[in-house]
């Protein structure tokens, strides 16, 4: 999970790991997570689109150019409503989209259903 917000980390770690199960990975920047990409090879990123310095969507496509990244599945988490149409976000190639602010109880289901993936029950 790579957002320029401590809080906001803090929260996606808690809620992704105590109700999904899943390990977190957190970056602080866009730079920090794409050193962690390449090093913890994570089944999938969850991405803020606006941080300063590098922002999403330039760190999303050094993540598509780089052979070791580019089949990580990317889900952004953004205030920026734009990017959460689905013809845009699909254009860019991510997986899905979450606006901020998220509901956290909801969190784990949008980024299984963005991911194709089936929570256990």
């Amino acid at each position: 999970m790579t957002d320029d917000e401590l809080n906001i980390r803090q929260i996606v770690k808690a809620c992704l790991e105590s109700l999904g199960g899943w390990e977190v990975v957190l970056a602080a920047s866009a730079q920090e997570g794409l050193v962690k990409a390449v090093s913890e090879k994570p089944d999938a990123i969850l991405l803020d689109v606006m941080m300063p310095e590098m922002d999403g969507l330039v760190l999303l496509r050094q993540l598509q150019v780089n052979p070791v990244t580019q089949s990580i599945p990317v889900v952004f988490l953004t205030g920026r409503l734009s990017l959460t149409e689905p013809q845009r976000f699909q254009r860019l190639g991510v997986k899905g989209s979450i606006a901020k602010p998220f509901n956290s109880l909801t969190l784990v289901p949008q980024i299984a259903n963005a991911l194709g993936w089936n929570l256990q029950t």
